[in-house]
């Protein structure tokens, strides 16, 4: 299947560890080859010797832009749409405020259960701002629960823990036929598979530059708004990057007409520039065959898992079918952290969410078949010899 593998030539692309199979880059995407090389200028030469000029000669006042440019293409929106900036907490609080100010005749904000806590608090608080409730439904009652009652749905598209996914185009139309306008969460989404937010008129989206456009850690999220939204968008962060004229340094504020707009204060430049050079690995790639590697990877996965995993407490976490998942595969078992740490120590990396769930994030850029084969064979072996029972792989740390 690697030999077959028409997207194999991508994994030259990235810096990974050798003898290590790395499949967590649902959390943290591996590096691309290029982004030392970058970041050394960046450093070397354009901080350490052009300094302030270099927000001029170098470009990095409008990386923000150029990278918005580049995710834009991934994500099905024009130029001009997408701005990276801030984090996903915060480009999530500006898109609900904003909408729940268009939509200002109604109280309700429609969010799902179980879905990662920051959107849920982030919700929790623009309601408590914006004098609405808050609506929390199961993931599957989402549609039933669209009305002429809700100013906003905010829903992540591919959930963070089982990688369920939403019918993104079903639930856009009906949230337009109710009225309310629809945020989308695409942490979980972008860069693994082809999305058309355009072509199913989404108002809003968010996303995440750290986790599969491997944009290192922490590296800036970004924000889509649909271009009919932009001149009336009320945005609550009025920074002065956002401001029509940011360096006419005026004591009123005047938003700035287009994506710009989006934006509060003064990028984190250096972050920006890693993840700017990390896209340029999505330069003419094609998304649907991503998306064909991502299936077969997670099909091979639970394959495997009946096959080689059967009567040792394991149960996959995800949907079985592959319409209905994203590129993430979980597994539940009462010992989940500790074998995952047993996993760690023989250079297997995955990653755990509490408090039974083993999550497995396959990369299609990078990921290969055999590690996938090698991955649950140790799995296999990490649970009939005990090895997880140890207590050094009980500890629970900081991050997981």
């Amino acid at each position: 299947m690697d030999i077959a593998d028409p997207m194999g030539r991508y994994r030259s692309m990235f810096d990974l560890p050798a003898e290590t199979i790395y499949l967590d880059g649902g959390s943290l995407g591996a590096m691309p080859a290029t982004v030392p090389a970058r970041m050394k200028r960046a450093l070397e030469e354009e901080w350490a010797h052009g300094i302030i000029r270099s927000w001029n000669d170098a470009g990095w006042y409008f990386a923000p832009q150029r990278a918005g440019d580049r995710i834009a293409k991934l994500i099905g929106a024009n130029e001009g749409e997408v701005i990276v900036a801030d984090s996903t907490s915060v480009n999530l609080f500006k898109v609900l405020v904003a909408a729940t100010r268009m939509r200002g005749n109604r109280r309700t904000i429609l969010v799902e259960k179980a879905n990662f806590p920051t959107n849920v608090y982030i919700a929790e608080s623009v309601a408590r701002m914006m004098g609405c409730e808050i609506r929390a439904v199961d993931p599957a009652n989402v549609l039933a629960a669209i009305n002429e009652d809700v100013a906003v749905v905010s829903l992540t598209h591919v959930n963070y823990r089982t990688s369920r996914r939403h019918d993104l185009e079903a639930i856009t139309r009906r949230a337009h036929e109710a009225g309310s306008l629809m945020i989308w969460d695409l942490c979980h989404s972008v860069g693994v598979m082809p999305l058309d937010l355009n072509r199913h008129e989404v108002d809003f989206a968010v996303g995440c530059g750290y986790k599969y456009l491997n944009g290192g850690p922490g590296a800036p999220s970004h924000v889509f708004v649909a271009a009919r939204h932009l001149s009336t968008l009320d945005q609550p962060l009025t920074g002065w990057h956002g401001h029509a004229k940011p360096f006419d340094f005026s004591e009123s504020y005047q938003p700035h007409p287009g994506m710009e707009r989006m934006l509060v204060g003064t990028a984190p430049q250096l972050g920006v520039l890693a993840l700017e050079e990390a896209l340029k690995v999505y330069e003419d790639i094609d998304l649907h065959a991503v998306r064909r590697k991502s299936v077969a990877l997670s099909s091979l996965f639970i394959d495997l898992v009946d096959q080689q995993l059967a009567g040792l407490g394991f149960t996959v976490g995800s949907p079985r079918a592959a319409e209905e998942r994203g590129s993430h595969i979980s597994l539940v078992h009462d010992h989940a952290h500790a074998i995952t740490q047993a996993m760690i120590a023989r250079n297997i990396v995955n990653g755990f969410r509490t408090p039974d769930m083993l999550r497995f994030g396959l990369s299609p850029l990078y990921t290969r078949f055999i590690d996938i084969w090698n991955t649950v064979a140790a799995l296999k072996e990490i649970v009939e010899a005990g090895a997880w029972d140890n207590p050094q792989f009980k500890v629970r740390k900081l991050v997981s």
